[in-house]
Formats: C-alpha cells, structure tokens, sequence
C-alpha cells in the first residue's frame, strides 16, 4: 500500500542530497538510492561513465522474464541560483507543497517510483514482466553521462519505457525535436572610419538572422504541438566601434515538428548563410531528432485507464521542449513520458510540488505497474513506421 508520509520524507531527503548539474554530481543521490533498492531486495547496480556521474539501475523480476518495461526518472537538477525564500536543499512542506530544488524536476517523480516499487514489494505483487528501473545522470545537460550510453551500450534492453519527467498527470506522446547550432562568420577588419575597406561580419550576421527570422518552414501539422519556432540564443562580435568587424558568432535553437528532419533543416540554413558570407563555420552543438507515439499505444492506453480507475485526470500532450523520450526510437522502443510535478514549476526559484499530487502519483504509476501487460500487435509504435 502507498504511504503517503513515508513518500513525503522519501522526497524530504532526496531533495536535500545536492545534485546540481553543472557544477555538481549524482555520486551520494545514486548511493542512496542503490542503498534503498537493496534492501527491498532489488539487485541494484551503479554505472559511471565518468567519475562521479553515477547511474543506478535494478530490477524487480516479473512472471515473465522476456518481457520488460522501464521506468526512469533523472537524479540531477539545474544549478539552484539564488534568491531562494525557503533553502533550495530544505525540502519544506508548507500549505500542501513541498518546496526544494528539483521538487517538480525530477526528485518527486524519482520519489513517486520509488514509492510504487516499495509497496509492490511490500505487498507481495510479482508483476507479469520485469520492471526495470533506471536513475539517470546528466539529464539537464543532454544525457551523454546517463541514458544515452545506457541505451548504445545495451545495458537497458526493455521492450517499452516509461519516462518520468513531466508535470501534471500529463502523458506526452509527442515532442518536438531541436538543433542547437553555433554559426561563426569571418569578415575583413578595417578602420571604422571607411567601412568600405572592410567586410563588416556582424552586418552579415544580421542580414542571415533575418531570413532565417522570416523563413516559413514546411511542415506537418500537429494537434499536440505548436509550429516550428527559431531562437536567436546569443550574438556577439567585434572588437571596438571604430573598427570594421572581422568576426562574429551567434547561436540558434531550432525547434521543429515530427516529420521534419534535421538533416533538411541544417540544408536549408547552409543555403541562407552562403547567400550573404563568403567565409563562415558552422558548429553543431546539439540534435534530437522529434517523437511521436500512437496515442492509443498500449502505452497511453494503460496509463489513462490506471488514472480513470482511481478518479485522475491525466491530459495527452505534446512536448514543446525536450525530454529523453526521442533516444529511445533508435533503439525501436516505444516510449512516453508521464509525471506528478506542479505546472510551470521545473527551474523556476521556490520550486515546489503539490503533496496530494505526488501521492495520487504514486497510486497511479502503481496501477498501472499492476495493470501493465505486455500485447506485441500493441507495442509497435505506428507513429514512427
């Protein structure tokens, strides 16, 4: 059974086990939690792939050993900033929240699962498949220490995942995919007095920027998300006003629609950019690719009805921003991703969680551990076919 005040202290003491990222590690919140899957008698084991970048991994046996399901929060949080009015670490309930860095985003989630796994084990509940649970490192940062390798190493094989990072009893099946690219333009240097001598990169850099601003993109409309959107993240060039600028640089987050690709986004760009600069340099800093699920996926289908079962109203939605949903279409593994935090609160300062969503939360994501079954005409995602 859920036990609301053991779920509250749980998410109490992972929030105040520093894992800010950057500018921390995932080392002590991994060991704790390893620590807390042994003795429920989970065999628990720590992945590093780099020192201190910890990543912990178990398994809750089923009847049927060839069938599994993953469910995986992330251990890490933002940097905590400052301007705090309750201590970021303190994990305070006050007025039915629980106030702490990473409350919503993802240590209340992390907490949510714990919770369901420990009553299962506590009733005596051998589900029907293996539950594989997997805390992931360096989430906030792209994944490249935690689900990422976890997933090209083979060590998470699962026939489906569930991910935990998302707020409001929302199930996302769709998620827009992103470039991040750094575009360096080379001009020539003169005197700022006859600019004429010169070839002024940053003037380049504005007639790109501003195409790019007016382009309208092709796409495929989605009910779950918003047109594709660009963002002109960062700019800066030059050395000083009265000189002819010979470099600048500027950074853009593209975000755009299942049925686009990068590929043909970057294509694109590349025409734009040759239009106006005879030298330049193009650095890809980021891709995803987007995601979409059926949404009447075996999936969606049991979380919904685990949710109508006990009363909650969960909402199918789509991702504007990213989530680590899309790595596991490489791998052919249909995945959606659910979670209990507050609306608007991941990132912000005096992030909190509401208490009661977290418990029903824990209700919910148990019965639909219980309820889960594994159809294989119903694990085919036809979104991506």
């Amino acid at each position: 059974m859920i036990n609301r005040s053991r779920l509250i202290r749980l998410t109490q003491e992972l929030i105040g086990i520093d894992s800010q990222n950057p500018g921390g590690d995932e080392f002590l919140i991994a060991r704790f939690i390893s620590a807390y899957l042994k003795k429920l008698g989970l065999k628990a084991k720590i992945y590093e792939f780099k020192k201190r970048r910890s990543n912990v991994v178990a398994v809750l046996e089923g009847k049927n050993k060839r069938h599994s399901l993953l469910v995986t929060p992330h251990l890490d949080t933002v940097p905590a900033g400052n301007n705090w009015g309750i201590p970021p670490f303190s994990g305070r309930v006050y007025k039915g929240r629980i106030f702490g860095l990473g409350a919503t985003d993802c240590k209340g989630n992390l907490a949510v699962a714990l919770e369901a796994i420990n009553s299962i084990v506590e009733d005596g509940v051998m589900l029907g498949y293996n539950l594989v649970f997997a805390a992931t490192a360096d989430e906030e940062t792209g994944s490249h220490l935690g689900l990422l390798p976890l997933l090209d190493k083979n060590i998470l094989k699962v026939n489906a995942a569930l991910v935990l990072d998302a707020e409001n009893f929302n199930i996302v099946v769709a998620q827009k995919g992103l470039i991040h690219i750094k575009v360096k333009i080379v001009g020539k240097r003169a005197h700022g007095a006859y600019p004429w001598r010169g070839v002024n990169a940053i003037g380049i850099a504005v007639d790109i920027l501003k195409e790019i601003k007016t382009h309208k993109f092709n796409y495929i409309k989605n009910p779950y998300l918003k047109p594709p959107t660009v963002n002109i993240g960062t700019i800066k060039g030059g050395d000083k006003v009265n000189i002819v600028p010979d470099w600048c640089e500027f950074e853009l987050d593209f975000r755009f629609l299942p049925g686009s690709r990068a590929e043909e986004i970057l294509k694109y760009l590349k025409g734009i950019i040759r239009k106006y600069a005879r030298r330049f340099k193009i650095e890809i800093e980021g891709i995803q690719q987007p995601y979409a699920i059926d949404k009447h996926h075996m999936l969606v289908d049991c979380l919904t009805r685990a949710g109508q079962k006990l009363g909650i109203k969960t909402y199918i939605r789509g991702s504007e921003g990213a989530t680590t949903i899309t790595f596991f279409q490489n791998k052919n593994i249909p995945a959606v991703a659910t979670g209990f935090g507050a609306e608007g609160c991941a990132h912000i300062i005096n992030e909190y969680a509401k208490v009661d969503d977290l418990y029903k939360g824990a209700l919910m994501l148990e019965e639909f551990f219980k309820s889960y079954k594994f159809i294989p005409g119903r694990h085919r995602n036809a979104a991506l076919d």
